[in-house]
């Protein structure tokens, strides 16, 4: 048994697990000279690098990181090697007291005394000596100089207790070579500044306030900007579509919900009911009714198809709806707007003939091509979500019927085929109802992530026992295909945050122009400016008065505005305004006419850059 509690994702077998298990222990030595009477607490591989725990004799800083690897490349150079010695029960307990580290003894005796190991292992490189079942490499010199780097220092309690002593981690990367250090560490630093959390909070784009509940964002007036313009755009492709618009509640009596399946299938991932209670004479209760915060749309839409009387010469009949849903997600998975218990759903179910699906699905594809057109999404892939009848719980995850999931699967990859899309398979990935086909979006940052889906459900219709007249005049139960191309507000949201790394093209960036006076007395200017534009609907405001020039850019800058217009004395005489962009160096002055011109064909146009001539 391991006597660490962490992995790398790596098998033990791989030479960057080992690699990177023998760095650790290259960190803890080199930590150990530099701050003699420390002791150790883990130093596992983990899945970008390691880390070790310390009680330091004497404070570290990331000051001291440089010194700390200069000692450790100085430890690699010598190329030490590393002796494995297995010892008994008794030996063992007496080694760890020769080396007085109490941590390690007090996990030791665990190890033996409750997994009935007769015994421990111990490695050796140098002077230094760990309580340690490997693997490692054969010798100091196996590991690359360059091929790691100090990360940073966190608090982290023994055993991960809070009642336990807190240590000091350092963590560090590690690469098999310099190149892939530097990538992964370029990307990572790339990410830390664009994460959506951080943009969110500097650009105020929304809030997760612990007295309304966690998982439930308050969208701020910026980020409520983005959720409009994001539901404007699908709502005119839906509309070119042929997509009709419908409004319903966001809860339901419970026994929707067993009808639909949620229940027996998504239970864990609902709310608890709202119980309706009635009292008897004699004080007693019983629940009336129960009613559940709905975690899809779906069911309602399908009781809007049963609203009326179907015919095949309806179908396809495309419901389309944003639908604010309720999942109970487990606490330790919501982060930020990617994962939350409260979302909007960009949410359309198209029900239709069997012939029907094969044309549908390569309709909504274009779609979805379009949609990601217009932020500049290319680099995506495919995934084709199957059910996987060799899954021991499968009759616990998916509808029963075999020659159906066959059937339906069959349609979806035919219509990759003749698409000529490339597709990675998905086993074990379908919604419970049908196949789906995902969209995995590969991030600036090389994250890759499902954004998107579109299922095909061949057993909910049925459950709601939906039917339409076919033109043989016998009554037929449509397929549903269920699609959100921006997925939920949320998730979509937070994907263009990091993307755009919070410097949203105009059409969608919650201010499109901020004037900035060189002083006071130009103000009754720019609020004329003001005033003419959003009369045109363009999202116009003024900078403070209060600040200099210099810090209005600045601070128009930092809120990564798309469009400064500069008012100054010359542009007063002229008529004129000049205009800096977020991202460009040069500046532009121009009459207000043609500014208004170039800003309301890109706003039209929902262009990624402005064209301006001039």
């Amino acid at each position: 048994m391991s006597v660490f509690e962490h992995s790398s994702g790596e098998s033990e077998s791989d030479e960057l697990y080992r690699v990177r298990h023998s760095l650790a222990h290259v960190l803890a030595q080199a930590v150990l000279e530099i701050r003699p009477g420390s002791t150790l607490g883990f130093g596992p591989p983990i899945k970008d690098g390691f880390y070790y725990d310390f009680v330091l004799s004497t404070p570290l800083t990331d000051e001291d990181f440089p010194e700390i690897e200069k000692r450790m490349r100085q430890i690699i150079k010598k190329g030490q090697k590393f002796y494995r010695e297995d010892l008994s029960a008794a030996d063992a307990l007496k080694r760890i007291e020769e080396m007085k580290e109490p941590y390690k003894r007090g996990y030791a005796e665990e190890l033996l005394s409750k997994h009935g190991l007769n015994g421990l292992s111990f490695y050796r490189n140098g002077t230094f000596l760990d309580m340690c079942e490997g693997p490692h490499v054969e010798t100091t010199k196996e590991i690359p100089r360059d091929g790691f780097k100090l990360r940073n220092l966190a608090g982290a309690y023994w055993r991960g207790d809070s009642r336990n002593t807190m240590m000091t981690r350092i963590y560090a990367w590690a690469f098999l070579d310099k190149e892939t250090l530097d990538t992964y560490v370029t990307n990572f630093l790339e990410a830390q500044a664009r994460d959506h959390k951080k943009l969110g909070r500097e650009l105020s784009i929304f809030k997760i306030d612990n007295d309304i509940g966690k998982g439930l964002p308050l969208w701020l007036p910026n980020g409520t900007v983005i959720r409009d313009e994001l539901e404007q755009l699908a709502k005119e492709l839906e509309f070119k579509g042929g997509y009709q618009r419908v409004a319903t509640p966001h809860l339901a009596r419970q026994d929707l919900y067993y009808t639909s399946g949620h229940l027996p299938y998504y239970a864990d991932g609902m709310y608890p009911p709202m119980e309706l209670v009635e009292h008897n004479e004699d004080g007693t209760g019983y629940v009336k009714e129960s009613y559940r915060l709905r975690p899809m749309n779906c069911p309602h839409h399908h009781k809007v198809f049963a609203a009326e009387p179907r015919s095949y010469r309806d179908l396809p009949l495309r419901i389309a709806e944003y639908g604010q849903v309720y999942r109970f997600e487990e606490s330790g998975a919501v982060s930020g707007l990617l994962r939350v218990r409260g979302m909007c759903m960009n949410d359309a179910h198209i029900y239709l003939t069997e012939e029907q699906v094969k044309d549908e699905f390569k309709s909504v594809l274009a779609l979805y091509k379009e949609a990601y057109g217009v932020f500049g999404l290319t680099n995506y892939k495919i995934r084709l979500s199957r059910w996987d009848p060799e899954d021991p719980k499968g009759k616990e995850k998916y509808v029963d019927n075999p020659p159906a999931w066959a059937a339906s699967e069959k349609i979806l990859a035919e219509v990759l085929h003749e698409l000529d899309i490339a597709y990675v398979e998905g086993p074990g990935e379908a919604a419970f109802y049908g196949p789906k086909i995902d969209i995995q979006f590969v991030t600036v940052t090389g994250r890759e992530e499902t954004v998107s889906t579109i299922q095909l459900d061949f057993a909910v219709p049925a459950r709601f026992k939906l039917k339409y007249v076919g033109p043989d005049g016998r009554e037929h139960t449509p397929f549903c295909i269920h699609r959100a191309p921006f997925s939920t507000h949320e998730r979509f949201v937070a994907f263009l945050i990091e993307h755009f790394a919070g410097a949203f093209p105009t059409w969608l960036a919650p201010v499109q122009v901020q004037l900035l006076t060189v002083s006071e007395q130009y103000d009754d200017y720019a609020k004329a400016i003001i005033q003419r534009l959003r009369g045109k609907f363009i999202r116009a405001e003024l900078a403070s008065s209060n600040e200099t020039l210099p810090k209005k850019i600045r601070e128009g800058t930092v809120k990564k505005i798309p469009n400064l217009l500069i008012i100054g004395e010359r542009e007063v005489a002229d008529g004129t305004v000049t205009l800096r962009r977020y991202g460009h160096k040069d500046q532009n002055t121009m009459t207000i006419a043609a500014f208004e011109s170039a800003l309301e064909q890109g706003i039209r146009s929902r262009s990624l850059q402005l064209e301006i001539a001039g």
